[in-house]
């Protein structure tokens, strides 16, 4: 979004002073490089619905970076914000008033337009500027809301006279589907209200529980579930601290967003295995002013904490860049919540893209726990009319960044209200005046087009992305991570402790000495085969040999694998052993990891640490775990030493 955001606990005179002024808005591999500047690029190819819908094939999953179709062909995010049905009302006075509503534009709690220009004219906007997809905002409110549209809020759309903004909703998603538009639905706010910093919108659970947040996830995903061109679920928007709180990335609390969203989009998939699953990171803590720790982490938690799905190839992990904000900059002008950090504007080119690589981009780097696309699903800038050459300046160079990296995109937004050729809001990219009337990003005046142009039409790449083998982390810090479907299905098999399964099709390939954290993997196989998974509580399938002498050891049987783990404070409690699908080597080497970090030196996630601050034993990735030991002696507490990893051919 574009206008405000927040600030974390601290004396009451402070964070009153500082919360209403807090605004925001709207880190692949090695730090990419900041690209010269390009030339004029020409404008977007028009594509037609037909042609559109015929170039991809749903739903979508990833491979690695990519986001791909159904077919395994390469997906790219091309994509805008149809804003509206998150509401436009400032917080005071009338809601259908101009004067109280986002520059002068009232949604009536829909996708803003409808009001001005039919549907289709609207959406052969987006093809005339190149989009394949769409992030469709929407409200909790809306879900509620039982309320008809007034007739002034659909009159250029006479058959939706008499909807819900619900049933508004539905019909935009069935036009955008039917027109060949990939759809995210995105879970912007919770009341109507816009926009940002302490506006009761600022995490999933303002204004609403948890409960009933992902309740209502679960409505929206069973209600599109049909339609595979409904793509994704954005769980929830720019995540900040409100008056007193901040978000939190593991903490385990009411507040961590970590734990929260993992919890969501396993429900999201359950329900329908085939959404992609969106998070972005926290986009606010800490009360901007000096002496106090404030910034913007985004994505950056991730390095060290990575989520794990149900479906391992559905988690997508997305970020929002403004010219006017930065990493410690809450984009507020002057006065309180105004500091002197910078500005995403104020760095060079070189530093704009190493700041992006740190805070996004480097969760695209192959191979790792973490490796995902990621998907900058708001940036923008005002357009026609603007005189601020410092943010055209960052928009060209941002842009640049985009196109180099290959990086999939949503513009913020895409349509605005305009009278006489002077848009209400000048950053939309299409705006319509009550005639129907468009005023377009690539109609004469609108500086933005060249850099637009020159994104959309930069090279990508293409065609089948090959499938990759995946690294999940498991995260035992709180409680129980079991991210297989079998497992969900069936009885507690570890009672009373924390458990770990890794997803289906994944074995267990390392664990933390003392952190409860575990990495998992699908690299090289085994398939699973037919037969009783074991829970291993005793030395009863020691085979093999003695191979952690002194050490009480959990080995799985022979011809199985692990999949999971469970652990009593830190302390290994049962091993989870599934039947491989052909006989499996026996024999094998120890892996002690009791006195430092023993992990191949190549190999699947070894440049990325997913269990911090503790000793991590991990086999190589053509070895299977199959066995953990560890002792009560030497005051060691029970938490694993040394792993029997065992040849998989």
């Amino acid at each position: 979004m574009i206008p405000t955001r927040p600030a974390r606990r601290a004396v009451l005179a402070v964070a009153a002073l500082l919360a209403a002024l807090i605004s925001t808005a709207p880190p692949a591999q090695a730090a990419p490089a900041a690209p010269s500047a390009a030339p004029a690029a020409p404008a977007s190819p028009v594509q037609s619905g037909d042609r559109l819908a015929a170039s991809w094939t749903g739903p979508l999953s990833t491979r690695g970076r990519y986001v791909v179709d159904a077919n395994g062909d390469r997906f790219k995010l091309r994509a805008g914000n149809w804003a509206g049905a998150q509401g436009t009302w400032e917080g005071s006075g009338s809601t259908t008033d101009p004067a109280h509503n986002q520059a002068g534009q009232v949604s009536y709690d829909i996708p803003l337009g409808l009001d001005r220009a039919p549907i289709d004219q609207i959406l052969a906007g987006f093809h005339g500027l190149g989009l394949n997809a769409v992030r469709l905002p929407f409200a909790n409110a809306l879900i509620h809301d039982t309320a008809a549209v007034p007739d002034a809020a659909v009159a250029a759309n006479p058959q939706l006279r008499g909807k819900t903004p619900l049933q508004v909703y539905d019909a935009v998603v069935a036009a955008l589907t039917a027109d060949g538009f990939a759809v995210v639905l995105n879970n912007h706010t919770t009341s109507y209200r816009f926009c940002c910093g302490l506006d009761g919108n600022e995490r999933w659970n303002s204004g609403q529980s948890t409960q009933q947040w992902e309740d209502d996830w679960v409505f929206m995903v069973n209600r599109y579930k049909a339609d595979k061109r409904v793509v994704g679920a954005d769980l929830r928007n720019e995540v900040r601290r409100d008056t007193w709180d901040d978000p939190n990335w593991g903490l385990g609390d009411g507040h961590d967003e970590y734990a929260a969203f993992e919890e969501a989009g396993n429900r999201i998939l359950q329900a329908d295995p085939d959404l992609l699953v969106i998070m972005e990171g926290i986009n606010w803590y800490g009360i901007p002013a000096a002496g106090f720790s404030h910034g913007r982490p985004m994505l950056t938690p991730v390095a060290t904490l990575s989520n794990t799905l149900i479906r391992s190839d559905k988690l997508v992990y997305a970020a929002h860049f403004y010219a006017y904000t930065g990493p410690a900059n809450t984009g507020a002008g002057s006065g309180p919540g105004s500091t002197s950090d910078p500005r995403y504007e104020d760095f060079t080119p070189e530093q704009l893209a190493q700041v992006v690589n740190q805070e996004a981009l480097f969760v695209t780097r192959s191979g790792q726990h973490f490796t995902a696309p990621v998907w900058v699903s708001e940036f923008g800038a005002a357009g026609r009319g603007s005189t601020d050459a410092k943010e055209q300046a960052w928009f060209d160079r941002f842009t640049d960044i985009l196109a180099a990296n290959d990086t999939d995109f949503a513009v913020w937004p895409l349509v605005g209200w305009q009278n006489n050729g002077v848009p209400n809001d000048n950053w939309a990219l299409l705006s319509y005046d009550t005639a129907g009337r468009r005023l377009g990003l690539n109609d004469p005046g609108d500086w933005r087009a060249a850099d637009w142009n020159k994104l959309v039409n930069a090279p990508s790449y293409t065609g089948q992305v090959a499938p990759v083998a995946r690294w999940n982390m498991l995260d035992l810090d709180h409680g129980d991570q079991n991210v297989s479907s079998r497992m969900l299905a069936r009885p507690d098999w570890s009672p009373g402790n924390r458990k770990g399964d890794c997803p289906d099709g994944q074995r267990l390939a390392g664990l933390g000495r003392s952190s409860s954290r575990g990495l998992c993997t699908d690299t090289a196989g085994p398939a699973v085969g037919a037969g009783d998974w074991v829970s291993v509580t005793d030395q009863r399938y020691v085979t093999g040999g003695d191979w952690a002498s002194g050490y009480d050891k959990l080995q799985c049987p022979d011809n199985t694998f692990a999949v999971g783990y469970s652990v009593h404070n830190n302390a290994m409690s049962a091993l989870l052993c599934a039947p491989a699908a052909t006989a499996l080597p026996t024999g094998g080497r120890t892996v002690w990891f009791d006195h430092g970090d023993n992990r191949p030196a190549a190999g699947g996630s070894v440049a990325s640490d997913w269990a911090p601050g503790t000793y991590k034993g991990q086999c190589a990735d053509d070895e299977y775990v199959a066995g953990v030991a560890d002792t009560w002696r030497w005051l060691e507490y029970g938490v694993p030493d040394a792993l029997l990893c065992r040849p998989l051919r």
